[in-house]
């Protein structure tokens, strides 16, 4: 049975295109696994939306993956991180269920007393997950300044990158903060966006986001359940599907997986 369910693909989903960038991550350490990703671009963005709607968005489509049969899930979202991985977690009890939260901590280890800009969705600055997380390292840092960018999300589901509109946007919400040591990307859709934020905020700007996290803690929970892909040579397969059916979805996913 376990040797069955290694071979069992991995759910990873977003509210849109940005789970993306948790994906590469995950890609990147595990080339070897096979992957379902799910962008809920229809419903885009959750960080506007209330609790109660995400978690019943982000419950439809685990159900769709259990429906799939996949051997774990990736909530490659902040907002859905927040606001509902506790209840996903509660009704799949034995299913490996990783979430995303802002990387407040290594931000903190890298920039000690120095200014921190969390950059995040509404939803997510509003939730206890992420304040508690904050009040944590508050004492280590200068300050942990949190700046909403709801509007952030909707130039990424729209593939624009690098537009002067996009640029007037950031330098809206990111100059007033100056002297700013690090900049945590508390949003999945954010890490398309990290050359823009740098030009804004500076070169020497420490940015990093939880991506890479959340793909080593796949991993360490996979082997702890001996769940992972046996052959360490074999090529996984990266299966895209959305919510949107406009068939510029997937191609755009397919665009910001390669880039």
């Amino acid at each position: 049975m376990i040797k069955e369910k290694n071979s069992l693909p991995i759910g990873v989903f977003d509210s849109g295109v940005g789970g993306i960038s948790v994906l590469r991550s995950l890609v990147e350490l595990m080339p070897n696994e096979d992957y379902l990703f799910f962008g809920d671009s229809k419903n885009a963005p959750y960080g506007t939306k209330s609790v109660a709607q995400v978690q019943q968005l982000s419950m439809d489509i685990v159900d769709r993956f259990v429906d799939q049969g996949v051997k774990a899930v990736v909530v490659a979202c902040n907002t859905a991180t927040s606001a509902a991985i506790t209840r996903i977690r509660a009704k799949y009890p034995d299913l490996i269920v990783v979430g995303l939260e802002p990387a407040v901590k290594p931000a903190v280890a890298h920039k000690r007393n120095g200014r921190i800009v969390v950059m995040a969705t509404p939803l997510t600055l509003r939730e206890p997950m992420f304040n508690q997380m904050a009040d944590k390292y508050r004492l280590e840092a200068k300050q942990i300044i949190k700046v909403p960018a709801p509007n952030l999300v909707e130039f990424v589901e729209r593939g624009e990158l690098d537009s002067p509109t996009l640029y007037h946007y950031l330098e809206k919400i990111l100059l007033p903060y100056q002297e700013v040591d690090a900049v945590v990307l508390g949003c999945t859709h954010f890490p398309f966006v990290a050359p823009a934020i740098r030009d804004v905020v500076g070169q020497d700007t420490f940015i990093i986001d939880g991506g890479p996290g959340a793909a080593h803690q796949l991993q360490r929970r996979l082997h702890q359940k001996g769940l992972q892909q046996v052959n360490p040579w074999r090529k996984g397969q990266v299966t895209f599907a959305n919510s949107n059916p406009d068939p510029r979805e997937i191609e755009l996913s397919k665009r910001l997986f390669k880039s």
